[in-house]
This record gives C-alpha cells, structure tokens and sequence, in this order.
C-alpha cells in the first residue's frame, strides 16, 4: 500500500525501480511527544545492495496547517541519522567510506482547507536568498488528499486513490456516489485489501453516526465482502437515509414544541400586559404594578404614554 501512494503520486524516475519486496517497515515512531496528539509516521527503509534509503512520511491528524512542519521534518530526519549513527560500529562509521543513508521525507494533509506551509525547508530560514549556496535545505513530498480531483484519483483505480476519494470534503449525501463510483475498483481488491478499506471506512463513517446507527453499519461492514460491493452501497445508502429521515422527523418535533413554547410565553406577556394597562388606569404605582406582572419598569412606561396617546 505504500508502494501504491508513491507510484500513484509521485512523477519522478527513481519510483519505477521500486519493489515491494525491498521495502522493510520500520517498527518505530520519530514523532516527538509535543506532537503526538496531532500527527503520527510511518516509516520504510529501501534496501537494495547498492542502495540503503529511508522513506518518512509524516501524517498530519489536524485540520489546520503547520507552518514548523519543514522545521519538525528536520528534527525527526536528524533522530533517524543520529539513531543509525549510534548503532553503527565506531571504525566503520569513522571510515572515508561511511554515509549517512538519504532520507525521503513526505507529508500526508486530509485538511479542508489548503497546504500553505513552505514546501522546502530553507524558506523558513530569515534571508536564505542571501546565503543560499551555504544552507542546509531538502524539499519534501506532500500528498494533500483535497488537492486531487474526482476524475484522477477515480483513473488511478487502486486503493489509495479510493482512499483518498472518500477522505476527501464532501456533504454526506455524496459519499455513496463516490462508493458507487468506486464500486468496479473495490471488486478488484483483494481480501486482505478490501479489509484494510473497510476498516478504513469505518472510521469515517461511523463518528457522524449516531450510537444506534454505528451499531448497524458495523454489522453489515464486517460482513461485507469485495464480490459483494453493490450490497454493501446499497446497505450503506439505505442506513443514510433513515438517519436522515429520522433527524428530519426529530426536527419537525422539536419545531413543534418550540412553536408551542413559544405561543404560550407570547400568550402570557399579552396576559401580562393587560393587567399592567387596567392598574395604569387604577393609577397604581410602578412599583406594586412591577410585583404584580413581573413585568419591567421600561416596558409599563412604554404602556403608559400608549394609554396617554
């Protein structure tokens, strides 16, 4: 899968010679405890014969942008290289020979809003074009979901591109056209993938469902199957619609007991105020009249010059 993401996205020639079997998973977050609330990584080492590269993705969980983040790239890069650093042999890392392996850094954003956050990391250096032969920089991968459009990532026809389809903004009653769109791409999955992307849709799914209603999608989710996609649409579309039918009938109710509350304070006011008018025309006095009604001493003179008039 994320061999996927990055032949999928990333137009660049060194990507064809990647192979899934030379991809190791590191088993490791770099993640510093400040942003643990808000991001998370995943991390791969490419290893061939010639070649050791490490590929760091950053997986931003706010909807909001982070203008550190060249900045935090750098620190997780540089405990990466102090960690391979540290467990290498002394005489082999003080060798001519010895390099640091490159590393890939890349960031994946689902926010609404756009990625305005420098994209390399010399531009949050102050006067960088002064001293640019001289500065450390790299320039990192960004997969920023919201940016792709509906035809491409329906084109790429895999699973991440599904993904992101769905991760994307939209108003809930798109999400089963996109499903439907998506439907001859989720037959060709395999087991093991279409498990991943129902777990995955569980997870958008389920928080804008009430508790009732996320009970029945997970019943029908966990049944589900690649070979039996239009059910799971079907089943899915018919789940949204009662809940919208019943959160339309909930608010008719609540309309209903909010007029009814509403007409009977009207009434009481206009009750109020008739027994403020025939005490006026007693000449009672403010005061007692205030007792009497409830009612406040701006809203009495008010009555009072209407009486005059």
């Amino acid at each position: 899968m994320f061999l996927e993401l990055i032949k999928t996205f990333v137009r660049e020639k060194w990507v064809e010679t990647i192979d899934a079997d030379d991809l190791i998973l590191v088993n490791k977050s770099y993640v510093l405890q400040d942003f643990s609330e808000k991001e998370a990584d995943v991390v791969y080492r490419l290893k061939k014969r010639d070649k050791n590269v490490i590929f760091y993705v950053l997986l931003e969980l706010q909807s909001t942008v982070d203008y550190l983040i060249p900045f935090r790239l750098l620190l997780y890069m540089v405990e990466i290289w102090r960690e391979i650093y540290n467990n290498t042999p002394q005489g082999e890392r003080e060798s001519k020979t010895f390099r640091l392996p490159p590393i890939i850094p890349a960031v994946l954003y689902n926010g609404a809003g756009s990625w305005t956050a420098a994209l390399s990391f010399k531009e949050m250096l102050d006067s960088y074009q002064d001293f640019s032969g001289h500065l450390l920089d790299f320039r990192y991968l960004l997969f920023d979901v919201n940016r792709y459009s509906e035809e491409e990532l329906i084109r790429a026809a895999n699973l991440i591109a599904g993904v992101f389809l769905l991760d994307q903004k939209m108003r809930p009653e798109e999400l089963v056209g996109r499903l439907q769109k998506l439907a001859g791409v989720l037959r060709r999955l395999t087991p093991d993938e279409f498990r991943h992307f129902i777990t995955w849709l569980k997870n958008v799914v389920k928080p804008r469902m009430p508790g009732d209603f996320s009970a029945k999608i997970d019943g029908f989710l966990n049944e589900s199957n690649p070979w039996e996609v239009e059910r799971m649409i079907y089943n899915l579309e018919l789940t949204l619609a009662e809940m919208q039918q019943q959160a339309l009938l909930k608010g008719k109710m609540e309309g209903k007991i909010e007029g009814k509350l509403e007409g009977k304070l009207e009434g009481k006011l206009e009750a109020q105020q008739e027994i403020a008018r025939n005490l006026l025309l007693l000449n009672i006095d403010i005061d007692t009249i205030i007792k009497a009604t409830g009612l406040g001493p701006e809203e009495i003179n008010a009555l009072r010059r209407q009486l005059e008039n």
